[in-house]
């Protein structure tokens, strides 16, 4: 069952993550961290439909947390690129080449091979209040430093991917309390925490879709958020990966070959055209075509003369 929760928020961020690129892209250059980016976003219906999926993907993640490891269900979100890919290359019939098939592969081969040499146990400890304030120090402090200005979509996107993090160790605590008594969890802090850290996700994701190319943003977010929840994993709940003999060894090469497939498949233009970064008129004419599904009565634009990516 907690496969297939994962998997299905795994879906759902991946709808996300299309039409809320389609909402922010063509956002002024002036609204990076600023308010007014959001401000921008929420005027796009488009960008509104994938707000929709988001609660899908919150909600299954949710129920997957509550029933499994926070060490299984976050590396399982990596399969979002794959559902990626297919949505761009069924709905907006762009062609897969060998660069998706070698970056698919490597992923889905690499998270076989971690969940199994892992064989991840454990999970059942209730984290310290010392180990959350330190946790949330880290997730803080990488939160609000970005780095140098030439790789700000990257940095952001490694925030952003921080930030989901910790909300999905703050949702495992929520969803205990909320299996034992569901009022009991407006008395403690970690729902408000889950608000707090989740919107500063949100924030944080759309300027790195924003503020750069798309591989940068998209690799930074699917590589952190596993990693560092593996960490969080381990530490707070107390999981255990089974590290003894040729096992750890075996696990690093899997996520290695996991990470490998994922940065891979992020620097594809099958990908990062979704920003405006590939073949120019032939996404425009795709997209243009799919457009008409949010804007009733849109005419289908000549090549070369279709709307941006985003949409009303």
């Amino acid at each position: 069952m907690v496969y297939v929760l994962a998997l299905g928020a795994a879906l759902a961020n991946a709808l996300t993550s299309v039409f809320q690129r389609m909402g922010v892209e063509d956002a002024p250059e002036t609204s990076t961290m600023r308010l007014s980016l959001m401000a921008h976003a929420l005027r796009r219906g488009v960008w509104l439909l994938g707000f929709l999926f988001m609660i899908f993907g919150f909600l299954f993640q949710a129920f997957a947390l509550h029933v499994g490891r926070l060490s299984v269900v976050q590396p399982i979100l990596t399969v979002e690129l794959l559902f990626l890919v297919f949505i761009l290359s069924t709905y907006f019939d762009f062609r897969v080449t060998y660069r998706e098939w070698i970056g698919v592969s490597a992923i889905a081969v690499g998270l076989s091979g971690f969940l199994y040499f892992s064989s991840p146990g454990g999970g059942e400890h209730v984290p310290s209040t010392l180990g959350w304030i330190v946790t949330g120090g880290i997730v803080v402090g990488v939160t609000t430093w970005w780095g140098p200005r030439w790789w700000k979509a990257a940095a952001f996107g490694a925030a952003a991917a921080v930030s989901y993090a910790f909300t999905a160790a703050l949702i495992k605590s929520v969803s205990d309390y909320a299996a034992a008594d569901g009022v009991s969890i407006l008395w403690h802090w970690e729902t408000y925490g889950v608000i707090l850290f989740g919107l500063t996700g949100l924030f944080l994701t759309q300027n790195a879709f924003h503020a750069g190319p798309l591989a940068a943003s998209q690799s930074t977010l699917v590589l952190v958020d596993p990693l560092f929840s593996i960490l969080i994993g381990i530490a707070l709940y107390g999981d255990s990966l089974r590290t003894s003999g040729p096992w750890g060894p075996l696990e690093a090469i899997s996520l290695l070959l996991m990470f490998v497939g994922a940065v891979f498949l992020s620097h594809s233009p099958l990908v990062t055209g979704v920003k405006g970064e590939g073949s120019g008129a032939e996404y425009e004419r795709l997209l243009s075509r799919r457009r008409r599904r949010f804007e009733p009565g849109q005419a289908e634009s000549p090549v070369g003369e279709g709307p941006s990516l985003s949409a009303t």
